[in-house]
Parts: C-alpha cells; structure tokens; sequence
C-alpha cells in the first residue's frame, strides 16, 4: 500500500517568487546576492531530479533505459536497496506469418543466471499490427471475440520475438513489438 504521507508523482512550481530585491541592483557580495544563487541552485537541482524520473518518449530499435523504476529486487541482498531501472527496446517484426509462428532476433542480452534465475525480467510486451492497404490495425497481442483462429500470441525468449497465428492470414500486416524489461 502507498504511504499516504508521501506525495507520488514529479511536481515543482512553475513560478519562482524570489524576494531579494532588484537583481541588477544587488551587489555581487551581500547577502541578498547569495540568496538568490542558493534559491537558483536549488531550483535548477528540483529541475534535474523531476527530469530524471520522468518517462522518456524515445521507442528505439535498441535498448534504451526509459526513466521508469522498479522497486529493489528482494532476492538480490544488497547493503543499499536500489530502484531498478526499466530498458525499452522497440522490435521491427516486419511481416506477420501467414500460419504458424514467426521469430524475430530482439537482441537483448541475457548476463549470466544469479541464483540460478535469470537476471532479465520482463514487464511489459505489447505492440500493434498494420495492414497499409485495406488500413486495418491491431494490438498485439490480439484477441478475437469471434474466432480463435484470429488470435495472434506475443511472446518472447531469450533470442527471440514470436507470434503465432491462431490460423488466420496475417501476412498481410507488419508489426512493432515494444519490450520493457529489467536487469536485476
């Protein structure tokens, strides 16, 4: 459960109020003038930290840490917990199999096993499928409310990005795979 004494979320006022008098005014040396550089050190510093946590909107063919965290990994003992950092990784599919399955390289990195699991864990997989010609879409994974055959399954291993067809024609559609994973 959130801690309701803690405020969630990345907010700092948009206006600045510094009553120090007039700046073009101040000398250099009095106290007014260290004011004023400790109040813009300060604000700079609140700018740094809220840009730091917030989400970046890069989606990339390549693994790129998007500013999401995780909480720290209770099977890792560490002196320090840490927030986890979240990777992205954006995969180009290409063309959707006609039947059956199709694997696409992800090329993510899978270190070494710590305490025999993987250190590599997958949050989210999602993406979405597009036929330019007849302007049809879909998400992936896809669902029908009507047919099985027209579900199409997203998973992924430690090389790969698989769809499979539930027996429709898909190949008519190209895809995107979105990958948010960690490392720890």
């Amino acid at each position: 459960m959130p801690d309701d004494n803690k405020q969630y979320g990345a907010y700092i006022p948009s206006t600045y109020i510094f009553d120090v008098g007039q700046i073009e005014n101040t000398d250099v040396n009095s106290a007014d003038f260290k004011e004023l550089l400790v109040r813009l050190y300060q604000n700079i510093n609140s700018i740094a930290l809220l840009l730091n946590i917030k989400e970046t909107g890069y989606y990339l063919p390549e693994e790129f840490i998007n500013s999401q965290l995780y909480f720290p990994n209770a099977a890792l003992v560490t002196d320090t917990p840490q927030l986890r950092p979240v990777y992205r990784m954006v995969v180009d599919f290409g063309t959707l199999p006609a039947a059956g399955s199709k694997s696409v390289a992800h090329g993510i990195e899978f270190p070494a096993l710590v305490a025999g699991q993987s250190p590599v864990t997958f949050t989210q997989i999602y993406g979405a499928a597009s036929n330019t010609t007849t302007l049809d879409y879909l998400p992936l994974p896809f669902v029908s409310a009507t047919a099985m055959a027209d579900n199409l399954q997203v998973e992924v291993d430690a090389t790969d990005v698989i769809i499979t067809t539930g027996g429709k024609d898909y190949s008519a559609y190209t895809a995107y795979v979105v990958l948010h994973y960690l490392k720890s």
